[in-house]
Parts: C-alpha cells; sequence; structure tokens
C-alpha cells in the first residue's frame, strides 16, 4: 500500500481541512479523497473521517466568524488585499451574502474565494452563532462527504488510485505549487518594499494642514472608493475621489515637480495607500506622499471635511498635470 495513504491518520486530517478553511496553502482534497479510500478499504471509519473533516472546518470557520464580528471590514481587507480589485471583492461579497444570506454557506466551500469570505461576512452581519454553525456545519458535510465519497467508491483499487493520488499530488505540487510558491514570495516581497517606501512618504496631518493653507500646491487624493464602501464617509476639502486601478490604465501621467501629491485611506493601516504610491513610481512620478493615520487621524485632529469633492478635471488642470486617456469623475458625495 502506498507510503502517501497508510500514513493518514484521524488527527493528519483534521489538521489538513483546519490549515485549508484558514485560507493557508494545504491540499486538503487529497486528504479527503485518501480517507474516504481508507475508510472502503477498512483503515479508517467513513463517519470517523466526515466528523473530523466536519470539525476541523466548523473550528477554522468559527475563528473567521469571529474575527468578522470584532475587525469585520478589516479582516474583509486582508482576505481580499492581494486581489485584483480588492474593493470589488469586498463589495461583491456583500451583495451576494446579502441576497443569498446563511444559504451561502451551504455551497461557498464548492467555490473558491467565496468560501473564504463567507464567514466573517456572516459575523461582520449580525449573523447569529448558532444559525452560522447550523448553515456552515451542513455545508461543511455536504462538502467533505462529497470528496470523501469519491475516495470510498475506489476503495476495491486502493493500490491503484493510492498511486494516481501520489502522481497527481505531484504534478499538483510541480503545476501549481511551485508557481504559487513564487507568487507569494513575490507577493512578500512587494510587501516588505512597500514597508520600506513607507517610511520616508508618510506625511503627518498637521503638516499637510499647515501647507495646504500656505496655499502650496497639493493635490490631495481620496482612495476610499478602492478601499472599502464609502457612502456617507465625509473627504478632505479640495480631495477627489479616483479609482487607483484607473492609474494603472494610464498609458502617461506627468506631475510638474512643483505639485506634490497626497494619498489617504480611511485608517492608520497605509496598504492601500503604499500600493497605490508603488503605481505612481511607475509613472515616474516620485513626489507623492501619505497621509499618515488616513482620514481618521484627520478626523481626530478636528479638522475640517466635506461632503463634496474637487472636480478631477479642474484639479488636473489647477496642478498642470498631463493624463492620458483622462480620468473618469467618480460622482460627489451626496450632502
Amino acid at each position: 500500500m502506498n507510503y502517501y495513504l497508510t500514513h493518514i491518520t484521524y488527527p493528519i486530517l483534521f489538521v489538513a481541512v483546519f490549515a485549508r478553511q484558514l485560507s493557508l496553502p494545504v491540499p486538503a482534497l487529497l486528504f479527503l479523497l485518501s480517507g474516504g479510500a481508507l475508510a472502503g478499504a477498512g483503515k479508517l471509519n467513513f463517519i470517523g473521517v466526515l466528523l473530523v473533516a466536519v470539525l476541523g472546518c466548523l473550528l477554522a470557520d468559527q475563528v473567521w466568524f469571529e474575527a468578522g464580528r470584532l475587525r469585520g471590514k478589516r479582516v474583509l481587507r486582508l482576505l481580499c488585499a492581494l486581489t485584483r480589485d480588492p474593493s470589488f471583492c469586498i463589495r461583491r461579497g456583500k451583495e451576494v451574502f446579502a441576497k443569498k444570506g446563511l444559504r451561502l454557506l451551504l455551497i461557498a466551500k464548492f467555490v473558491p474565494g467565496l468560501d473564504g469570505i463567507c464567514p466573517p461576512l456572516a459575523g461582520m452581519l449580525g449573523a447569529s452563532r448558532g444559525a452560522f454553525l447550523l448553515h456552515d456545519a451542513v455545508g461543511a458535510s455536504l462538502w467533505a462527504g462529497a470528496y470523501i465519497g469519491c475516495g470510498f467508491l475506489f476503495a476495491q483499487q486502493l493500490n491503484k488510485v493510492a498511486q494516481s493520488i501520489s502522481a497527481v499530488a505531484t504534478a499538483v505540487v510541480l503545476i501549481f505549487g511551485v508557481p504559487l510558491l513564487i507568487f507569494f514570495v513575490l507577493k512578500l516581497a512587494q510587501l516588505v518594499l512597500m514597508i520600506r517606501l513607507l517610511r520616508p512618504l508618510k506625511i503627518r496631518p498637521e503638516l499637510l494642514k499647515s501647507r495646504l493653507d500656505s496655499g502650496e500646491k497639493f493635490g490631495v487624493i481620496d482612495l476610499l472608493r478602492f478601499e472599502e464602501d464609502p457612502e456617507g464617509v465625509a473627504a478632505i476639502p479640495g480631495a477627489v475621489r479616483l479609482d487607483p486601478l484607473e492609474i494603472r490604465r494610464k498609458k502617461r501621467i506627468v506631475v510638474p515637480e512643483d505639485v506634490n501629491l497626497v494619498l489617504y485611506c480611511r485608517s492608520g493601516n497605509s496598504f492601500v495607500s503604499a500600493r497605490v504610491a508603488m503605481a505612481m513610481r511607475k509613472h515616474g512620478i516620485r513626489n507623492v506622499q501619505i497621509l499618515e493615520g488616513g482620514l481618521e487621524a484627520w478626523k481626530r485632529l478636528g479638522f475640517p471635511l466635506t461632503e463634496q469633492f474637487a472636480d478631477i478635471e479642474a484639479e488636473v488642470a489647477r496642478l498642470g498635470m498631463e493624463v492620458s486617456p483622462p480620468w473618469k469623475s467618480i460622482p460627489a458625495l451626496k450632502p
């Protein structure tokens, strides 16, 4: 019997499923298939394998559920941070969950991406623990049972299945594992670079306020649309709200040397602003700064806020910037 299969145990199954539900890159599906095959061969108990898998799901999902109740938006931003458009990821998740409710948990584990954000969304949107656990348990049972059942059906050809699973596991590691490892290493390097980038780029709210009052040429860019749903959130006077994805689509952005750009998001977490600053630097724009503490720091100091944004075309003209193709205006907040 294949070494890989013979060393599958209940604790290993639990750890694999638990880690997978915590969004760690563990091939839990292969472990479930193997557990089902061993159950069919009489080496493990089918119900035992299913219960262990469901327990691993519930415990990990409960962690995300509680995190969503305590720090909902921050957790969602963390889970969506590496996607191409984090704001779309968050908005889309909210829309789908608002439409389907906890019933979404019944199928979420079969849908990559949706599985990860459903538990924190349920916590953030006020679902009860009992209802969450019930729906999540049913969804986990359907998901785990499907893969365990597939392994169980091939129990009569255990050795052949074992060899196939090992071959598949090796192929998955080579085809997907290595590129994923490279991807995560690149993302980690990007994060380290952004942290280093932040140190000299931060500007304190007090300094920004005084320099704006003195009439210096500053362009203030509000990134709340990128960070989260910005409805009802006031802005720094003179700011324009831009979609950072637009920056990547521009063929040409030229900012005069005497013009400073300041980016801000809502909180002190400058990860969003740092990503945008890096994108701007790729366009050769060096005079970019990030508001330390974000909009929350500005508000704590009692500095003025407005319900109206500056017109993007007027701001581009005032600052003498050249942008091609022109930026799309985002509707101003309603007074």
